[in-house]
């Protein structure tokens, strides 16, 4: 895109951006991404330089959306017919939602495609180095209810670690921050960026809790992606 700026990204994005660009899906979920078929979607990860060190942008759906109703999410949806590619789809949802400036964004990677069964998404992860951050917030209260940048630092504390289990016996990694409970698809990619970037530490895997009646609603599985 011809008005996006290209930043050099600060030296923590590696290990990061060297892993992420040979990940393959199954560092990311055990369930094989399909040759055809699915819908495209894509969401953006974007990583800036915060008051607390490097951090992530997310975004809490409303709690009266008919799916993913208060669940906290990375800006994204689906592929639209005048979307040129998977970034131009990731940029334009974060500026609907939340009032991202492309401009202030430089792409760096995709991140491998991820199959959700239960909605026949196919996801692609769009990591993107937020240099010049501005304010964002909620565009249409409707859709998005609350806007945080989470630090990676506190994401990766092992206070703020831990399981949920869904209704359905799922069991999945989850982050506690700012108020939040990311857990699901948006968790799921969160830890495993941890991992690739060399944030992680040790955290009591055993601490397992129910995930709160009700959670986002779901059909089925609680590893469903937060797109439109």
């Amino acid at each position: 895109m011809s008005d996006v700026v290209t930043r050099q990204p600060p030296a923590w994005f590696e290990p990061l951006l060297t892993r992420v660009r040979a990940a393959r899906a199954v560092d990311f979920t055990r369930i094989p991404t399909p040759d055809e078929g699915g819908r495209p979607a894509a969401v953006l990860i974007l990583l800036a330089e915060g008051e607390q060190g490097p951090d992530v942008l997310i975004m809490q759906r409303s709690a009266t959306m008919r799916n993913h109703a208060g669940q906290p999410a990375f800006p994204g949806g689906a592929v639209e017919p005048e979307d040129a590619d998977l970034t131009a789809t990731a940029l334009r949802e974060a500026s609907e939602e939340v009032g991202l400036d492309p401009a202030s964004v430089t792409v760096l990677a995709q991140l491998p495609t991820l199959w959700i069964p239960v909605t026949d998404f196919l996801v692609t992860p769009v990591l993107a180095w937020w240099h010049t951050p501005h304010p964002v917030g909620a565009h249409d209260p409707r859709e998005v209810a609350h806007v945080a940048r989470l630090p990676l630092a506190e994401l990766a504390d092992p206070d703020h670690r831990l399981r949920v289990r869904h209704s359905s016996g799922w069991i999945g990694p989850a982050f506690q921050s700012r108020g939040m409970l990311v857990w699901g698809f948006t968790a799921g990619v969160l830890s495993t960026l941890l991992d690739l970037g060399g944030w992680a530490r040790p955290w009591p895997t055993d601490r397992i809790e129910a995930l709160p009646t009700p959670p986002a609603t779901l059909s089925g599985t609680a590893d469903v992606p937060s797109v439109g």
